[in-house]
């Protein structure tokens, strides 16, 4: 039987709110963190993500408890990243309700924190977030970001990825960052460049805007499609998304 399609909103925290902006700027307020989750998981999403994106010392207490409310209210998987940066935060978030732990730029700095996060815990609750874009100077056409897309790693996204799954990354959620909140469409090419160089399941990010969007981030080589604004807008329901996607022959959970 085959794995079904995983459909899952993107929720970015900011303070204990959930914001919404393109390119990560002019961010807009989306609501309740906890309130939207209980929506979704009413709504049919598979998982949930949250980002913290101010992601300060001042603002871990905040959303931990965010997470910890959430995982009284929500019994789909729950992922959580933003400022992650050792094996004690991995730790709080789990406790405080987490499935899955999301790393970014600490793995950039030292890559050898993944290895040591899947022997702590198990490669199947580290999920690396590869935020990417378009690039001349690497050899896929492809380099790795960080700092909201603002900052270039100077590292190959692909690369990156595979090197990522190596080092006990169960997951990775790649973000498209020239997609990020334009509403035209996954990129295909990059999915497709990362499916080539990884096992691991991957979830396309960055670019959804109608439901047609999704089926070819799948036939692109993704296991999970994400989308934050669309969702929180009401442009687009969960159920708008698996239905194109079932009508596209892929297997969803209903």
């Amino acid at each position: 039987m085959a794995v079904a399609i995983r459909v899952i909103p993107c929720l970015d925290v900011d303070n204990g709110r959930v914001v919404k902006g393109v390119n990560f700027t002019g961010l807009k307020d989306a609501g309740d963190p906890v309130e939207l989750a209980a929506r979704y998981d009413r709504e049919g999403a598979d998982e949930l993500t949250f980002l913290d994106v101010s992601a300060s010392v001042a603002g871990r207490g905040t959303m931990l408890d965010v997470v910890r409310r959430t995982a009284e209210q929500v019994f789909i998987p729950l992922t959580v990243g933003g400022g992650v940066r050792s094996v004690d935060d991995v730790d709080q978030l789990l406790r405080a309700g987490a499935d899955k732990v999301s790393i970014n730029t600490s793995a950039i700095a030292r890559p050898e924190l993944l290895r040591e996060l899947a022997a702590r815990f198990g490669s199947q609750c580290i999920v690396l977030s590869v935020d990417a874009r378009r690039a001349q100077g690497q050899p896929s056409g492809f380099e790795v970001t960080t700092h909201g897309g603002s900052k270039s790693a100077g590292i190959d996204a692909i690369d990156w990825a595979r090197r990522g799954a190596e080092l006990g990354a169960g997951e990775i959620l790649l973000n498209s960052m020239d997609g990020d909140g334009t509403k035209a469409g996954f990129d295909l090419e990059l999915i497709a460049k990362v499916r080539d160089a990884v096992t691991i399941p991957i979830i396309a990010s960055g670019g959804a805007g109608r439901p047609d969007h999704f089926p070819p981030a799948i036939n692109a080589g993704a296991d999970a499609v994400l989308a934050a604004s669309i969702f929180h807008f009401g442009e687009v329901t969960i159920e708008d998304v698996k239905t194109s996607l079932a009508q596209a022959g892929y297997e969803v959970r209903r």
